[in-house]
């Protein structure tokens, strides 16, 4: 996909998304989407360009660290619940409460009783979602084998990017097939009808992310409420204020 081609539908996209943000608020729907996937499939550029246009008052992004100690003695969906958003909001959920069918499963973090409970439990949490009103939406982003090892390998090259590859990261890489195994597991306990899952294509970053995104506008009816032309009213007139000298202000260097 040619980047100038990209650009023009990611800014069209982009306009939608202002449109569905300023619908959300209007009405006072409250919605998550929640982004999980392979380490490297593309999540987290996706979910920048949702928010790059968008009201962080009204679309904002959670991507919770490891649990704390208190919140490990706390029940499993607790520290996720206090996160979900108020009328007028969009959360988005990088990585969520799936860190436990993922994650902790794999690498040994949680007994296979949690899990086996997590796999009970979750589809009647979401249900239960639903049922309070929350569109709930939820995104797998998928990608190959060779594609996620190209990735790595660009990340440990850049050193803007460097940060993002996690020794979570390389454990995953080492264990493709358990997380292949898992995520079907998860996908078998938690594609419900109420909450189902889609699959998205991460190994075109940009593909992936017009796919998204075009898919997340159309799972929720909204119109065009964007203000009609706006006149700016003339600037007060200064008749008496005096200003202080701008040579007592601490301005910044100039080094650009």
């Amino acid at each position: 996909m040619k980047k100038k081609y990209y650009n023009e539908e990611l800014k069209k996209l982009q306009i939608e998304l202002a449109k569905l943000q300023k619908w959300v608020k209007a009405k006072g729907l409250k919605v998550v989407v929640v982004f999980e996937g392979r380490d490297a499939a593309g999540k987290g550029g996706t979910i920048t360009r949702i928010t790059r246009r968008t009201n962080p008052r009204i679309c904002r992004v959670v991507a919770l660290d490891k649990p704390t100690e208190n919140e490990q003695s706390q029940w499993y969906f607790q520290r996720y619940v206090k996160h979900l958003p108020s009328a007028g909001e969009i959360v988005l959920f990088d990585r969520s409460w799936y860190n436990r069918a993922g994650v902790e499963r794999v690498m040994g973090f949680c007994t296979e009783d949690q899990v086996k409970e997590f796999f009970r439990t979750c589809p009647e949490f979401e249900r239960m979602l639903v049922r309070s009103g929350i569109i709930l939406i939820k995104y797998w982003f998928s990608v190959s084998e060779d594609v996620q090892e190209e990735r790595f390998r660009s990340r440990m090259e850049d050193r803007t990017k460097r940060w993002k590859l996690s020794p979570m990261d390389l454990e995953s890489r080492k264990r493709w097939v358990e997380y292949s195994r898992a995520k079907d597991d998860m996908f078998r306990y938690t594609d419900i009808k109420q909450a189902p899952w889609y699959v998205v294509n991460g190994n075109n970053k940009r593909k992936a992310r017009l796919n998204c995104i075009h898919h997340l506008l159309n799972q929720i009816d909204y119109e065009d409420l964007t203000p009609s032309h706006i006149e700016l009213p003339e600037k007060q007139k200064n008749t008496s204020y005096i200003r202080p000298p701008i040579s007592e202000q601490n301005h910044i260097p100039e080094v650009y």
